[in-house]
């Protein structure tokens, strides 16, 4: 079974968290929430829309080889987080060597920091400018380039999920899910 990572930091876009969490878990992949340790309320995590999410476990008990993927969800608060955390960079790295690493919205900014965005990306478009980086695709809700995914923001959370579904547990999976969900659109 594919396996795949999701930190979550205080100021996380909640829809693009649960949308990649639930169609991620349709799909059959065990997904494992984190929190960062400096997480005042320990497991519980607030979103960016005032929602608390309860994490599974905290980043300091992450091992990477226990994982296929790790996948960052948007909201500046939490992607300033992620980008300053160094465990989450570290496995960010580690990740990009041998395995597969995603992020959404303004998310890539955590990936540039830890050098590990491709040459192609999508975001936020509000975003693009602090992430500096060239290579930005404007008119993709996904993006794969190697071993780095990237989506829009919260309108393209499913899409995302559904990419992410195809890319670790195939093809056959990801358009039942999408014909099971309705979704004409991805």
């Amino acid at each position: 079974m594919a396996s795949v990572l999701l930190p979550l930091a205080k100021g996380f876009e909640e829809l693009e968290a649960v949308a990649l969490i639930d169609v991620m878990r349709r799909g059959g992949i065990e997904v494992r929430t984190a929190y960062l340790e400096d997480e005042l309320q320990g497991n519980l995590v607030l979103g960016a829309n005032g929602i608390t999410v309860q994490a599974d476990t905290s980043i300091k008990n992450i091992i990477s080889d226990d994982f296929d993927m790790m996948v960052l969800p948007g909201g500046w608060g939490g992607t300033y987080a992620l980008a300053e955390n160094a465990r989450v960079q570290e496995l960010l790295k580690e990740f990009k060597e041998k395995k597969v690493v995603g992020a959404m919205c303004a998310a890539p900014y955590a990936l540039k920091k830890a050098g590990v965005l491709g040459e192609k990306y999508t975001a936020y478009p509000g975003a693009v400018e602090e992430i500096d980086h060239p290579g930005y695709v404007s008119d993709q809700k996904v993006v794969e380039d190697g071993n780095v995914m990237t989506s829009q923001g919260p309108g393209t959370a499913v899409c995302f999920g559904l990419a992410i579904v195809k890319r670790l547990v195939g093809e056959e999976t990801a358009q039942q899910i999408k014909e099971g969900m309705l979704l004409g659109y991805c």
